[in-house]
């Protein structure tokens, strides 16, 4: 059975109550799905190090989780960032969506000045504000573009989610992430965005809602699960690169020393 290594990116809490449910969606999603997954909590204050030192490239997932504002925004984005651009299977959840947009708005669009309200509360036009009405504790309605990685993951083109946020992007600003790739595949029913991906990518997700607060956490929800179907195939195909290049250095050993003999 292949282990998934994935990073928990995220400032660890008894008071977050998704917190308190991944231990639950780890046991839930080795025992019904036989995904496997060997998680490492990541507190932000590490986190941009650990990119920087290229271990988190070296994991098979990186989920970043609720429960913003984080000890360290540099290292919340740096795990995005490193999910982004190394193509490892990535999902970010409540927090982990506000800030997968934050990455992308500074380091893909060029908005170098991009804000999250919450993290800078003097900011004049930040792409993440404080919501019209606060979604903490909330259920609403998701639609799913049709054919996109939300739909997929989802199972369905409508499903009710729970929140905990009181912030979101700011309508203003999504034109420019979805004209430099972004796209934006979940709304809600007045049309605002709640989840986006990003196309081309093995696996790219972030989600408002939090799906660790699903049911009782023994099921695990349909994009939970997702992420560790992307991150025990990206953890398959490492496996099999590896006893490819061990095989090829084997043999050319074996021909090496053969020459030798004959010679």
């Amino acid at each position: 059975m292949t282990v998934a290594r994935i990073a928990l990116v995220g400032d660890r809490s008894p008071h977050v109550e998704s917190h308190a449910r991944i231990p639950l969606l780890l046991d839930a999603l080795a025992s019904r799905e036989g995904l496997v997954l060997d998680a490492c909590w990541i507190p932000t204050a590490r986190a941009e190090a650990e990119a920087a030192a290229g271990t988190l490239a070296g994991f098979d997932a990186v989920w970043v989780l609720p429960g913003s504002p984080y000890a360290s925004e540099a290292g919340a984005l740096a795990a995005v960032r490193v999910a982004r651009e190394e193509g490892v299977p990535f999902l970010g959840t409540c927090g982990g969506f506000q800030h997968a947009l934050l990455e992308y708005a500074r380091h893909v669009c060029g908005l170098a000045g991009a804000a999250h309200a919450e993290n800078d509360p003097g900011a004049q036009d930040p792409l993440i504000a404080p919501l019209a009405c606060s979604l903490a504790g909330h259920e609403a309605v998701v639609r799913a573009e049709p054919g996109s990685l939300a739909e997929s993951a989802l199972g369905a083109d409508r499903s009710t989610e729970r929140y905990h946020c009181h912030y979101g992007p700011a309508a203003r600003h999504l034109p420019v992430l979805a004209a430099h790739g972004l796209r934006l595949s979940g709304h809600d029913e007045d049309g605002a965005v709640r989840m986006a991906e990003l196309p081309g990518h093995p696996f790219f997700l972030a989600t408002l809602f939090q799906p660790e607060l699903s049911g009782d956490g023994s099921r695990p929800h349909p994009v939970v699960r997702a992420l560790a179907v992307a991150a025990v195939a990206r953890a398959e195909r490492r496996a099999e690169a590896g006893a490819q290049t061990r095989a090829g250095a084997g043999a050319a050993g074996t021909l090496t020393a053969g020459g030798r003999a004959a010679g």
